[in-house]
């Protein structure tokens, strides 16, 4: 399930999918993909800057995800369809804590023409995969807005247990937006969590 190839680092392969970072040449395909899917991400996202799209700021996304993994900060990456390298979103392991915490956050994204075909459940289960093995991490915890149903559907399937709600936790689309939490442990026996107060 796991490969790797030289170049822009590790790479994550599944069987429909290669995850890899970000690079310059990518630009085009990106800003096409949130555009296309503006009105659908938005809605679950921090507010966009006035220079989103811009090639500069894209820069600093890829020149970020490559420092970010030589410091062992996060891990960004594209998903590429591997049956014609087409960008379909992105999926990060962020704010990776060693020490007595052994801990990330997940986040990801995926075009709209692209949700709902199996994509970013492949993806997700290969970056915790990653993440438990080769990062040697012990919980990867993920947050979403509570009536994200398709997200959290696709964390529950992926093994993640809702741990509870965190107030104003992000500001989502310029709003102070609460979220429901979830983790992934490994080696997790704890079974289906109950949710309460929802």
């Amino acid at each position: 399930m796991l490969g790797f190839r030289r170049g822009s680092g590790p790479v994550v392969e599944t069987q429909r999918l290669v995850l890899r970072l970000p690079e310059a040449g990518d630009h085009e395909a990106w800003s096409r993909l949130r555009r296309e899917g503006e009105a659908f991400l938005k809605e679950w996202e921090p507010t966009w800057s006035v220079d989103h799209f811009s090639r500069r700021a894209f820069r600093n996304r890829v020149y970020w995800a490559a420092r970010s993994r030589t410091e062992g900060r996060a891990l960004a990456l594209f998903l590429l369809r591997r049956e014609d390298e087409r960008l379909l979103g992105a999926i990060t392991l962020d704010n990776i804590r060693r020490g007595p915490a052994q801990s990330a956050t997940i986040g990801y994204w995926i075009g709209p023409e692209h949700a709902r075909q199996g994509y970013m459940s492949e993806a997700l289960a290969a970056v915790v995969h990653h993440a438990f093995t080769a990062l040697d991490l012990s919980r990867v915890e993920a947050a979403c807005l509570p009536e994200n149903a398709a997200s959290r559907g696709l964390l529950e399937r992926s093994g993640f247990k809702y741990e509870g709600v965190a107030q104003s936790y992000l500001q989502i689309n310029g709003r102070w937006r609460n979220h429901v939490l979830y983790a992934n442990l490994r080696g997790d026996r704890r079974g289906r969590a109950a949710i309460d107060g929802e």
